[in-house]
């Protein structure tokens, strides 16, 4: 992120707050919850429920945000993005801070809490959608998926049916579960191209075998959309 504006008395007084912020989320460790975590590729062990009480007692606080995420530690990172004001980032900064969000957490809620707030939005999707880096390439497929959903208008979505399948087997796994994700939400949300979503996500087998826990929905897109569609069907 970019550096605090202000005076120096100003930028003190953040550099104090994001110390004590990190004595406490020091003190909230658990090293039980870092093992879980780092399973997921998390290098963090503090409870998300605890993180997120103490963001809601600092309330929004854009400097101290800034000052959190330049620490690099996950948890202060994750922190940051729920204390931020999203709209306040440039584009060039929200770029620099995906490339540098390396595990999954912290990668999910830049995009999910921040960038899908900002008006820098959709010329991020265009960019990091053809990003030779597969993980920034995923987020562009992540706001595409939003997309899709939500405002489809002027998408091609043939053509997003072709890139999946020509690429989605071979893709890196982040790359390829953000690909999968968006076949799905093809096939849920518009029936006229549901028949062809399925038909790929069979021949491809992509997630077909992922272990899902009971009463859980399976990420393989044909089950998935089949499953959607019946609640949709029951409402």
């Amino acid at each position: 992120m970019a550096g605090t504006t202000g005076t120096d008395g100003a930028a003190g007084t953040t550099a104090a707050a994001v110390e004590e912020v990190m004595a406490e989320l020091a003190a909230l460790e658990d090293p039980r919850m870092r093992e879980v975590n780092e399973r997921h590729g998390d290098d963090h062990g503090v409870n998300l429920t605890k993180l997120r009480a103490v963001a809601k007692r600092l309330k929004t606080q854009q400097d101290l945000a800034r000052g959190l995420w330049r620490t690099g530690d996950t948890a202060a990172r994750l922190l940051a993005l729920l204390i931020c004001r999203p709209k306040a980032f440039e584009r060039a900064e929200l770029d620099t801070m995906l490339r540098e969000a390396r595990t999954p957490k912290v990668h999910d809620w830049l995009v999910n809490y921040v960038v899908k707030k900002s008006p820098h939005c959709e010329e991020l999707r265009l960019a990091w959608f053809a990003d030779s880096d597969p993980v920034v390439a995923s987020a562009g497929w992540a706001l595409t998926t939003e997309r899709v959903a939500k405002k489809p208008d002027g998408l091609d979505l043939p053509g997003l049916l072709d890139a999946i399948e020509a690429e989605m087997k071979d893709a890196p796994e982040r790359l390829q579960w953000a690909m999968n994700h968006c076949l799905a939400q093809i096939g849920i949300e518009h029936p006229e191209h549901r028949a062809r979503a399925i038909g790929i996500g069979e021949r491809l087998e992509v997630l077909k075998d992922y272990p899902t826990p009971a009463n859980c929905t399976s990420p393989f897109a044909p089950a998935w959309i089949g499953e959607m569609v019946r609640r949709q069907q029951e409402k």
